[in-house]
C-alpha cells in the first residue's frame, strides 16, 4: 500500500511542478516582485548547476592528466549537465525577469552567451590543435569569462533580492565560492603538473602511454623528461603565485565588502581548500591522478580578513580622504604576499606545491595594492550613489 502511493506521488510530481511554474512563465521586465518561493526555488537551482559545474570541472583536469581527450568523457557530461541548467535559468531570468535586476539579467545572459560560444570554438580548437597543453588557453579563457559573468550575476541577483539574515550570507559566501574556483581553475594545471613530473621521474607517469605518446608528438619531442616537463608544466613559474596573490585575493577582498563579517576571507578560502583536500582523494580512489592543495589561499584569505581589521572596515562615501581606501591596500598586499610566499615556501618544504619565481613577490605586492585601491575605490563610488538615491 505504502509503495504504491509512493509510486502515485512520484508520477504526478512533473504535473505538479509544471501547474506550480505554469503561471510564472510570463514576460517581465528584470526587477519585478518575484515571489519568495519561485526567488528559493531559482537561486537553489543556481546552487544545484554550479555545483554539477564544479564537480564535472574538477574531474575534468584529473581525467587531461590520464587520458587523452574525449568530447563525451563523463566529466565532460557531468558539466553539461550543470550547463543546461543554467542556461534554463538563464532563459527563465531574461524571459520572466523574475529574480533579478536589469544588471544582473545582462551578467547572466552575457555569460551564458560567452560560455556558449565558448564550447564550439574549444572544440574546434581540439580539432585543430590537438591537445591543449596549458588551461591557460584563449578557448578556455571564454569558458572561465562566461563562468565568471554568470556567477556575478547570481551573486548580484541574490544579494539584492534575497532576505537579511544567516541563510544570504552563508549562500553569498557559497557563490563567492564558485567564483574563486572558477577563477583559479586555469592554476590547477600546474597542481596537477608538478606530482605529473614527481610520478615520471618516479618511474609510475600518472598519465598512459597513448596521452604520452600523443602529447610527444605535438611537443616534437620523444617520451622524455623535457618532454613530460613541458606537457605537465607549460607556464613560467612566476605566473603562479602571482595568480593567486592578485586575482585569488582580488575576489576574497571583493566578498569581504559585499558580505561585511569579519573573516569572510577566511571562510571563503578554508571553504574552497577544504573542498579541494575533499576531491582529490574520492579522485585518487578512482584510479585518477592527485594534485596539490593550495592550502596557501588559507593564509590569504587570514591575511585580507587582518587587513580588515587592523585598518577598519568601512568606508565612509563622503570622505574624499578615507585613509582606509589608501592604507587598506598597502597594508592588505604586503600581509597577503608575505602569507602567501611564505605559505608556498613552507608547503613546499612540507607537502608539495607547484614551481613558484619567489623574485616575483614585489610585482605580486605591485598587483594587489593597485587592484585592491581599485576596488575601494569602486566600493565606495558605489555606496555613495546608493546614498544619493535614497
Amino acid at each position: 500500500m505504502i509503495s504504491r502511493v509512493t509510486g502515485t506521488t512520484l508520477r504526478n510530481a512533473p504535473s505538479r511542478i509544471i501547474d506550480w511554474a505554469l503561471p510564472y512563465w510570463t514576460r517581465g521586465e528584470a526587477g519585478r516582485e518575484t515571489p519568495s518561493d519561485l526567488f528559493r526555488v531559482l537561486y537553489a537551482s543556481w546552487l544545484v548547476a554550479f555545483t554539477l559545474k564544479v564537480l564535472g570541472s574538477s574531474w575534468d583536469v584529473s581525467w587531461h592528466f590520464r587520458w587523452i581527450r574525449d568530447d563525451l568523457a563523463p566529466p565532460h557530461l557531468l558539466n553539461t549537465v550543470g550547463t543546461v541548467i543554467a542556461v534554463a535559468l538563464t532563459i527563465v531570468h531574461w524571459y520572466t525577469g523574475y529574480g533579478v535586476d536589469r544588471l544582473a539579467s545582462r551578467m547572466i545572459t552575457w555569460g551564458s552567451a560567452i560560455f556558449l560560444i565558448a564550447i564550439p570554438l574549444d572544440l574546434i580548437n581540439h580539432r585543430v590543435n590537438g591537445l591543449d597543453i596549458t588551461a591557460w588557453s584563449p578557448s578556455h579563457a571564454l569558458l572561465f569569462i562566461g563562468t565568471a559573468l554568470m556567477i556575478a550575476g547570481v551573486i548580484r541577483g541574490w544579494y539584492l533580492g534575497a532576505q537579511e539574515g544567516t541563510q544570504k550570507t552563508v549562500v553569498l559566501g557559497v557563490l563567492f565560492g564558485f567564483f574563486l574556483e572558477n577563477l583559479h581553475f586555469p592554476a590547477e594545471q600546474q597542481e596537477y603538473g608538478v606530482l605529473e613530473v614527481a610520478s615520471w621521474l618516479r618511474g609510475e607517469p600518472y598519465a598512459e602511454p597513448e596521452l604520452m605518446n600523443f602529447a610527444a608528438r605535438q611537443i616534437g619531442r620523444p617520451v622524455d623528461t623535457i618532454m613530460v616537463t613541458k606537457f605537465s608544466l607549460p607556464v613560467p613559474e612566476w605566473v603562479y603565485p602571482l595568480w593567486i596573490v592578485i586575482a585569488g585575493m582580488a575576489v576574497l577582498v571583493v566578498a569581504r565588502h559585499v558580505i561585511g563579517r569579519a573573516w569572510t576571507a577566511t571562510a571563503i578560502s578554508a571553504g574552497y581548500v577544504a573542498y579541494r583536500s575533499v576531491i582529490w582523494p574520492l579522485l585518487v580512489v578512482g584510479g585518477f591522478p592527485p594534485s596539490t592543495v593550495p592550502y596557501v589561499m588559507i593564509a590569504g584569505g587570514v591575511c585580507v580578513d587582518l587587513a580588515f581589521l587592523a585598518v577598519g572596515a568601512a568606508i565612509n562615501p563622503q570622505s574624499s580622504g578615507s585613509a582606509a581606501r589608501i592604507t587598506r591596500p598597502l597594508v592588505g598586499a604586503a600581509l597577503v604576499t608575505a602569507g602567501v610566499y611564505g605559505g608556498l615556501g613552507l608547503q613546499d618544504r612540507l607537502l608539495d606545491a607547484p614551481p613558484y619565481s619567489t623574485p616575483s613577490w614585489p610585482i605580486a605586492f605591485a598587483g594587489l595594492a593597485i587592484v585592491w585601491f581599485a576596488i575601494e575605490q569602486v566600493i565606495r563610488a558605489v555606496r555613495a550613489r546608493r546614498q544619493a538615491l535614497v
